[in-house]
C-alpha cells in the first residue's frame, strides 16, 4: 500500500483545491513552460476556441522569434513544442477535429523557422516535428476534409520539406487522402517534376554548378515522395518508374525486388537483381545477396540458394548468411553445419576477422582458443577488437582475456603510444584483478612475472607508471 506521502493523484487531492492552487502558482513561478501549460488548462475551462487562441498565439510567437537557439535552450523549447502538440491532439482534436487539423498545419509550418535557428545536430527538435507529423492521419480521418483540398495542402507542405520534417506525411495521410487525393497529389508532384526538367533544359548553358546540384536535389526529393505514394497505393510499377535508369544500382535493385517479391512477381524480381549485378564488376552487397537467395527460393531453386548462402558466408563471414543457411537445414544437420562453419572461421588466415566473428556469433570457447593458439597473429593495435575480446572472455576464459589485454599493453608501451598510456594503465590493473581467478596459466607467464618484466623493460616510461593505481 502506497504511503500517504507518495506523489500520486489520490494523495494530492487530499490537499484541497486552495492549497493545490497555491502550490501550482509557487511551482510555476520562474517557469514559462509551466505557466503556459496552466493557461491552456484555464482556457479549456472557457471553451475550445480559447485553447486554440492560446496555442496559435504561442506558435506565432515562436515563429516570429529570430534569436539563435543554443544547446541550452533546446530542451526547454522541446518541452514547449511538445506541450503545444499534445494540446492539439488531446484537447482540441476531440472537440473540433477540423480546427485541430488547421492548428496542426500551423504547428508544422513553424518547423522551418525553428530548425533554421538552431544547430540541431542530435535531431532533438526535428524529432518533435517528425513525430507530430504522424498525427495528421488520425486527426484528418476525424475531420474528413475534401481529399483534393487536402492533397493541395500536402503538396505545399512537401514543397517546404527542407529539414525532412514532412518525410512521414504521405504515409500519415494515405487513408484520409483516399484514392482521389492520392492521385491528385501524385499529379501535382509529376507536374512539378516536369516543370523542373523543362526549366533546367532551357537554362542548361547558363546554370551554375550549385544551381545544378539544387535542381537534382529537388528532383530526387520529388521522386522520393512519388515512391511513397506508390508504396501507399501498392503500385510496384509506379515505384519502379520513379527510378528511371537507377534500377541498375544494387541497393535500388533490392528495393525493387523486395516489392516485386511481395506481390508474387518472383521472376521479375530475379531479372531486376541480375541487371544490377551485370552492370558492375564490384562485389554485390549483403542486401543484394540475401534477397537474391530468397528470390531463388521463391522460384523453387532452394539448393542453388543454399549453395550461394554458404559460398557468400565463406567469402564474407557475414553471420546473417550463415544463420539463413542453418535455418533451412533439418534438425541435427544444422548443428553439424554450424560446427563446420565455425571451424572454417577459426582457421581463417585473418585472425582478427575470425575472432570478431566468433565473439559476435557468439562461440566464446572457440574465440578463447583462437586467442591462445594464434596469439602471434593478433595485433595489439586493434584496440576495439581486443577490448571486446577481453571484456567478453574475462569471466569464463580469463587466460584468453589476459592475452588480449597484454597484447594491447605491449603494443602501447613498445611503440610509445603516449595517448594510450591511461588505457594501458587501466588494462594492467584489470590484469591484476583477473589474475585472482587464474589457477593455471598454461603456456603463458604468470601475472607476477609479466608485471615484473614490464617494469624492467619500460622503467623509463614514468608517465605511464604514474597512471597506475597504488
Amino acid at each position: 500500500m502506497a504511503s500517504k506521502t507518495t506523489l500520486n493523484a489520490k494523495n494530492l487531492e487530499a490537499l484541497g483545491t486552495e492549497r493545490l492552487a497555491a502550490l501550482l502558482i509557487e511551482i510555476s513561478t520562474g517557469s514559462a513552460t509551466s505557466k503556459r501549460r496552466l493557461r491552456i488548462e484555464l482556457a479549456g475551462l472557457q471553451s475550445n476556441d480559447e485553447v486554440i487562441r492560446e496555442v496559435t498565439k504561442r506558435l506565432a510567437a515562436i515563429d516570429r522569434s529570430r534569436s539563435k537557439i543554443g544547446w541550452r535552450q533546446v530542451r526547454t523549447l522541446k518541452k514547449d513544442l511538445e506541450t503545444q502538440w499534445r494540446t492539439i491532439t488531446e484537447i482540441i482534436a476531440p472537440n473540433d477535429p477540423n480546427e485541430a487539423l488547421e492548428v496542426m498545419w500551423r504547428f508544422m509550418d513553424i518547423a522551418g523557422s525553428v530548425l533554421a535557428r538552431t544547430n540541431d545536430t542530435n535531431g532533438t527538435l526535428l524529432s518533435v516535428f517528425s513525430s507530430a507529423c504522424t498525427d495528421f492521419g488520425a486527426i484528418a480521418l476525424k475531420a474528413t476534409p475534401d481529399p483534393t483540398v487536402l492533397a493541395k495542402r500536402a503538396f505545399s507542405a512537401l514543397h517546404n520539406n527542407e529539414y525532412g520534417q514532412y518525410d512521414g506525411l504521405i504515409a500519415a495521410l494515405a487513408a484520409p487522402l483516399q484514392q482521389q487525393g492520392m492521385d491528385q497529389l501524385k499529379a501535382l508532384l509529376i507536374a512539378n517534376l516536369k516543370t523542373l526538367k523543362i526549366a533546367f533544359a532551357d537554362n542548361s548553358r547558363r546554370v551554375s554548378y550549385a544551381d545544378g546540384l539544387e535542381q537534382r536535389k529537388q528532383e530526387s526529393e520529388i521522386r522520393k515522395f512519388l515512391r511513397q505514394i506508390a508504396d501507399a497505393q501498392g503500385d510496384v510499377d509506379a515505384f519502379i518508374e520513379t527510378h528511371d535508369d537507377d534500377g541498375s544500382r544494387p541497393l535500388i535493385a533490392v528495393e525493387i525486388a523486395s516489392r516485386l517479391l511481395a506481390t508474387g512477381r518472383s521472376r521479375e524480381a530475379l531479372d531486376s537483381l541480375k541487371r544490377a549485378s551485370q552492370a558492375t564488376s564490384e562485389p554485390m552487397p549483403y542486401e543484394w545477396q540475401a534477397i537474391y537467395a530468397d528470390t531463388l527460393e521463391k522460384l523453387d531453386r532452394k539448393d542453388e540458394a543454399q549453395s550461394l548462402r554458404w559460398q557468400w558466408f565463406e567469402q564474407s563471414f557475414h553471420e546473417e548468411h550463415l544463420r539463413a543457411f542453418l535455418k533451412r537445414l533439418p534438425d541435427f544437420d544444422d548443428m553439424e553445419a554450424e560446427e563446420k562453419a565455425l571451424s572454417h572461421v577459426a582457421a581463417y588466415p585473418d585472425a582478427h576477422q575470425a575472432l570478431r566473428f566468433l565473439l559476435t556469433w557468439p562461440h566464446l570457447e572457440k574465440a578463447a582458443r583462437l586467442v591462445i593458439s594464434r596469439e602471434t597473429d593478433l595485433s595489439g593495435d586493434d584496440y576495439e577488437l581486443l577490448s571486446l575480446a577481453a571484456d567478453t572472455l574475462r569471466n569464463s576464459f580469463p587466460v584468453a582475456a589476459t592475452i588480449a589485454l597484454r597484447k594491447m599493453i605491449d603494443f602501447t608501451l613498445g611503440w610509445s603510444r603516449a595517448a594510450r598510456y591511461r588505457h594501458a594503465a587501466r588494462q594492467l590493473n584489470e590484469l591484476e584483478t583477473i589474475s585472482a581467478n587464474i589457477t593455471d596459466y598454461g603456456s603463458i607467464e604468470t601475472h607476477h612475472a609479466y608485471a615484473a618484466k614490464l617494469k624492467t623493460r619500460y622503467q623509463t616510461k614514468s608517465k605511464f607508471w604514474k597512471m597506475r593505481r597504488p
